[in-house]
């Protein structure tokens, strides 16, 4: 027969005396787990069982949390960029450093594989436009496309050899702004702004929002357009004729994707300084006038230097012969400078990208 072989008295106190030091341990770490955390931070009254990850605040519940969003507009997201000490620096600083890596280099990844960067700075389109543009002295420069303005600029050129323009009308006094689209350039200013201000004709909607444009006069209404190539402490505006055609108040002015015309009334005139000259010196005309400014100088000079010339005949004033340096004289050095000087008006950038 097999003996069945019962458990001593010694070993049953031992299995009993390791379930009580569990149970004391157990107990010992309640009381630590409390003594190691702090009171909620937002309601002051609970044990604290989370901590922000943006600003390291205590809190006990989700209510408290919400909470502390509310009210100190905190986001909840870690701060990949805080600066660590030396002596905090550990494995988990090193890998957040890492991961924060591999997400900048992900995104710039992601961001050259974008269609929209990757795009021309200018289609096709968009250089026909301002081919036909330059024909009617009219510079008309372009965003790149993944600017608004370019997206939504709808201005086309037809076979009538007119542009239908995508027009922009902003009516300050009235915090109101409105899109007109394939506005023909041959419509006046006139007729253009009939559809909006006008006390009969206009839209009623367009004239209930525009109340204060109806009841004012005619003559007291004013267009401007802003004048670009500009420093942008320098605004300057070109105002417009409103009799005359949107291509001929667009000639010899720049546009950037399409034109955009503030129309003011008389009280808020002196709020847009003009522009000098509407019709800017070419580059070709510049050449000729820089010319003339250096023959009014000859003009001036003494009849004997004007007759002095070199043992070969040639004038040294004049420089007419073939045989004249290529050196200029100093008076047409100072001349030519002094007329591109006064070319451009007062905080106006020069454009070195134009063409004669």
């Amino acid at each position: 027969m097999c003996s069945l072989s019962l458990p001593t008295t010694d070993h049953m106190s031992a299995v009993e005396n390791q379930d009580e030091s569990r149970g004391d341990e157990e107990e010992q770490k309640g009381p630590k787990r409390k003594i190691s955390l702090s009171i909620c931070a937002v309601c002051g009254s609970e044990e604290a069982k989370y901590r922000c990850p943006g600003c390291l605040t205590l809190s006990c519940s989700l209510i408290c949390v919400k909470k502390h969003k509310t009210d100190s507009g905190c986001g909840g997201v870690r701060d990949k960029t805080a600066f660590v000490t030396l002596s905090q620096f550990d494995e988990m600083a090193l890998l957040s450093d890492y991961r924060f890596l591999e997400d900048t280099g992900r995104f710039a990844d992601g961001a050259n594989r974008d269609n929209l960067v990757r795009a021309p700075r200018t289609t096709s389109k968009a250089k026909r436009l301002a081919s036909n543009a330059r024909k009617m002295n009219i510079t008309l420069r372009f965003l790149p496309v993944t600017f608004t303005r370019s997206r939504e600029n709808s201005t086309f050129f037809t076979k009538e050899k007119q542009f239908m323009w995508h027009l922009k009308l902003i009516f300050p006094q009235s915090n109101t702004e409105f899109i007109q689209r394939r506005v023909s350039d041959r419509q006046t200013l006139e007729q253009i702004l009939t559809t909006y201000i006008h006390p009969t004709e206009s839209d009623p909607v367009k004239r209930q929002k525009l109340k204060i444009y109806v009841n004012a006069p005619f003559d007291h209404v004013k267009v401007f357009m802003k004048a670009e190539g500009r420093k942008a402490n320098s605004v300057r505006f070109h105002q417009l004729v409103i009799e005359k055609s949107l291509r001929d108040n667009l000639s010899y002015k720049t546009l950037i994707e399409y034109p955009v015309l503030h129309v003011v009334l008389q009280d808020h005139w002196k709020e847009y300084p003009l522009k000098g000259p509407a019709e800017p010196v070419s580059a070709c005309s510049s050449i000729a006038t820089k010319t003339e400014g250096v023959d009014h100088e000859r003009k001036h000079i003494s009849p004997s230097l004007q007759g002095s010339h070199t043992p070969r005949g040639t004038n040294i004033w004049m420089g007419t012969s073939e045989t004249s340096p290529e050196i200029e004289p100093p008076q047409q050095k100072r001349a030519k400078r002094e007329a591109e000087e006064k070319e451009l008006e007062e905080g106006e950038l020069r454009d070195s990208s134009e063409e004669c």
